[in-house]
Formats: C-alpha cells, sequence, structure tokens
C-alpha cells in the first residue's frame, strides 16, 4: 500500500506542476526513523513556475491519523532544502504533528545570510486547493499537502502574539517576495 500511494502522491505533484521531479533522500541523522518510502522530491524550474520546488513524499503515510505533506519554494537549487524537509519530517513524525498555522524552527538561516530562522505551515495559496487536497486511492486516504513558508523570528512571534491572521495580512500587505532569502521582515524585530 506504500508503493501505491507514494505513486500516487508523485503524480499528484507532477499533475499540478508538471515535469518529473529527482528524487532526494537525506541519509544523515536519523533518517531510519521515517518511512522507508519517505524522500524530497525536487521539481525544477519550468516556463510556467520560475523556481525550485521541493516536496515530501511519505511524510505521512495513509494510515496516520494527521496526514500532511509539505513543500518548500526557492530561488535556487540546494541539497539544504532536502535536509530542511527531512528534518521538519522526522519532527513531525517522532516529535510532535505538524499541521496547518503551526511554525517550525529551522537551526540555521534557510539559506546562507537569510534571516529566515523559521518556517510557517500555510495554505498553498500559489496553487490552491487542486494541490493542497490529495486523495489516495490507498486506503482512501485525504492528504493535506501545505506550504512550508521561510520567516523571520519576528514574524514567527508576531504570529504566536496576534495569529496567523494577523501575520499573513501583513504579508499581503508588504507584497513581501517569499522567494527572496534576503528579505526583509514584515513585522519590526
Amino acid at each position: 500500500m506504500t508503493q501505491r500511494f507514494s505513486d500516487e502522491l508523485i503524480a499528484h505533484y507532477v499533475a499540478c506542476w508538471g515535469g518529473e521531479p529527482v528524487v532526494r533522500r537525506w541519509e544523515h541523522g536519523p533518517f531510519w526513523e521515517l518511512p522507508a518510502a519517505f524522500c524530497v522530491l525536487e521539481f525544477a524550474p519550468s516556463r510556467a513556475r520560475g523556481m525550485w520546488t521541493y516536496a515530501t513524499c511519505c511524510m505521512s503515510l495513509p494510515t496516520d491519523e494527521q496526514r500532511i505533506e509539505l513543500h518548500l519554494f526557492s530561488p535556487v537549487q540546494s541539497e539544504r532544502h532536502g535536509e530542511l524537509l527531512t528534518v521538519v519530517a522526522h519532527y513531525h513524525r517522532t516529535g510532535a504533528p505538524l499541521g496547518l498555522g503551526h511554525t517550525v524552527n529551522f537551526g540555521r538561516p534557510w539559506l546562507p545570510r537569510s534571516n529566515c530562522e523559521h518556517g510557517l505551515i500555510s495554505l498553498p495559496y500559489l496553487d490552491g486547493p487542486r494541490l493542497q487536497e490529495f486523495h489516495s486511492q490507498a486506503g482512501g486516504a485525504r492528504v493535506e499537502c501545505l506550504w512550508l513558508v521561510p520567516i523571520t523570528r519576528g514574524e514567527r512571534q508576531f504570529k504566536i502574539d496576534y495569529g496567523l491572521e494577523a501575520l499573513e495580512r501583513r504579508f499581503e500587505a508588504a507584497k513581501f517576495n517569499y522567494l527572496d532569502p534576503l528579505r526583509a521582515s514584515v513585522v519590526e524585530e
């Protein structure tokens, strides 16, 4: 059932983003605690999407209660993204289940010199419900495909203090560039 689930999830991503992904595995640390089928998929930029896209595959399994998969956009290709998504998936499976509106501490800058050292699990605004809602035939599982948005420490604190919607309003008002690792925070830090 896991292989079928994995194949269906990859097909879901391909239907939304196009192109064929490269399978990446970060085999450092306690990676063996993740499902055997777990990997990170790397989608190269295309004419329709001028950015790199990294997505988890089998971060969740059909038998899990809380089934989510995460994706991250980047202006550059980097193995750092595979490592980051693997660490977040490991935390989700062995630490505390993650979901919409949660934040995670990256433990380092998202990309060199970036002030974004945290991630916000958000709705996939760029792709909408078509990407967000994945229904697997393997076990009838419904999975939410959510966006991991790199954010600053101050933005994380603002979300804790005022809520997810307030932070998202700040993002919208600032027309923040989610692909810019050197972007300024949308809140005073």
